[in-house]
């Protein structure tokens, strides 16, 4: 048992590593938009698409890696990906003004989308049945780790010196990550024969479907956040995005060469699980996106308090995220997803509660409950969506579960950012001085997510049942 610990150990740290990259970065980003914002002289709405591109990027190609992965090797795709997040990074750190920074996010993105669509998959072979909640959990727990250290390292960045600081910090590091993953990875031999022969096979026409239908969906939100243009034009793009989105899907489905197995999509479970995914991701995502606004350019608060107060969620998600793990090895998922999601609704429920004038109890106990939702949600459920796939197909199964929690974060940003800009026409900055109206649009925004909360959980209770026929069954 040892010398198994001892051979996980290498491969599995440096999975966790760039995981805690990729989470350092973007929540350092979400909590300097403010900053940057001022620095670029961009309005506040434009700066969340500095985290939204990556997000879209990310969410394009994320089955694709996943596939690739499978194909030629997951830890080389896997690798490949921390150059292009480091390369990307560097681009964002030296930017010189809002077009450069996004496509240095692009280019980050893309790499973290490698990282991201085939971690689980290489945690999976990795693992047995018995502990692969618990090495799910490990992994979840360097993101943690990351969301912790990215608000607080953020945080005395901004208050001390500039905001490029917070993707330059992240070269160094990942030229250090990639050195260690070249002697712990294991790469079969990858000839450029293998990889044309995998590209030139694959549903590029599906693959170009389903990146127009993201975009169109992301760029809907435009229409409702610029009181110039029609809401009925926004309507239509959305509608048209979510359109061709669940389109190629069915178009890959009936592909001779699918990007996404058949048997995946077929699989009752795995697909309720990921949906459960998604919806929590989109709620969680909201909190993060408006609490640096609410509480740095609403409250006049520092970046390194506000970042201190941000740390509460994944301080406690790290706490939580292995208990939950562990107890899904020992009593099964089912109750941990259900009992997370309400959590969650509860904590959302909370935001709305948010006063005008800052109030430590009121901001600090909704932020901790949301930490303990995902916390108990996350492991579990990544755990019971992947005990049911094949294990020739955990390559992407773990990219569809990365894809369904990047879109779930990239609709959140783009659902929240709409519903509060939309009620706030006319406003460039949030300042103290909007009062009870921004005041208002915030608690708008968190009502939704209770009610989005609470539809995971209804939905979740089918994972439930079906577990529980498993277990009558073995």
């Amino acid at each position: 048992m040892a010398s198994k610990s001892k051979l996980l150990s290498g491969p599995i740290i440096v999975l966790g590593l760039f995981s805690f990259l990729s989470s350092l970065s973007g929540e350092s980003t979400n909590l300097a938009l403010p900053n940057i914002s001022q620095a670029l002289q961009i309005t506040n709405n434009q700066a969340t698409w500095i985290v939204q591109v990556g997000l879209i990027t990310t969410t394009i190609l994320l089955v694709a890696f996943g596939h690739l992965g499978d194909m030629i090797s997951k830890e080389f795709v896997f690798l490949i990906g921390g150059i292009f997040f480091t390369l990307g990074s560097l681009v964002n750190g030296l930017a010189p003004g809002l077009t450069i920074l996004l496509l240095g996010r692009v280019v980050q993105a893309i790499g973290s989308a490698m990282i991201m669509a085939n971690s689980i998959g290489i945690t999976t072979e990795l693992s047995t049945p018995k502990n692969r909640g618990e090495l799910l959990a490990i992994t979840s727990m360097f993101i943690s780790v990351g969301a912790i250290s990215g608000p607080a390292i953020g945080g005395l960045i901004l208050s001390f010196t500039s905001w490029r600081l917070i993707y330059l910090i992240n070269v160094p590091l990942g030229i250090l990550f990639i050195l260690i993953g070249l002697k712990v990875f294991t790469f079969p031999k990858i000839s450029v024969a293998t990889v044309k022969k995998s590209l030139a096979g694959a549903n590029w026409f599906g693959q170009i479907i389903f990146s127009v239908g993201i975009i169109v969906l992301s760029i809907s939100s435009l229409f409702f956040q610029n009181p110039k243009l029609s809401y009925l034009v926004g309507i239509a793009a959305f509608i048209l995005g979510a359109v061709l989105t669940i389109y190629s899907f069915m178009q890959d489905d009936h592909s001779q060469t699918p990007w996404i197995s058949p048997t995946i999509l077929r699989n009752k479970p795995f697909v309720f699980s990921m949906f459960a995914l998604f919806l929590a991701m989109l709620v969680n995502v909201a909190s993060n996106i408006l609490l640096p606004f609410y509480l740095q350019s609403f409250n006049g608060i520092s970046p390194l308090i506000a970042g201190l107060i941000m740390i509460l969620q994944s301080s406690v998600m790290l706490f939580v995220s292995p208990i939950s793990g562990r107890l899904a090895d020992r009593i099964g998922s089912g109750k941990l997803i259900i009992a997370g999601l309400l959590v969650l609704a509860v904590s959302q429920i909370g935001y709305t509660m948010f006063p005008l004038k800052f109030n430590w109890l009121l901001v600090l106990l909704p932020i901790l409950l949301n930490g303990v939702g995902m916390g108990m949600f996350l492991a579990p459920n990544n755990s019971l969506a992947i005990s049911y796939v094949d294990k020739s197909l955990t390559g992407v199964a773990g990219s569809l579960t990365s894809f369904f929690r990047t879109i779930g974060m990239s609709l959140g940003i783009t659902i929240a950012s709409t519903v509060l800009f939309a009620q706030l026409p006319g406003v460039r900055y949030i300042t103290p001085q909007l009062g009870t109206t921004f005041l208002t649009a915030f608690h708008h925004v968190f009502l939704l997510m209770t009610g989005l909360s609470l539809i995971a959980a209804i939905l979740s209770l089918y994972l439930l049942k079906w577990e529980k026929e498993r277990a009558l069954k073995n």
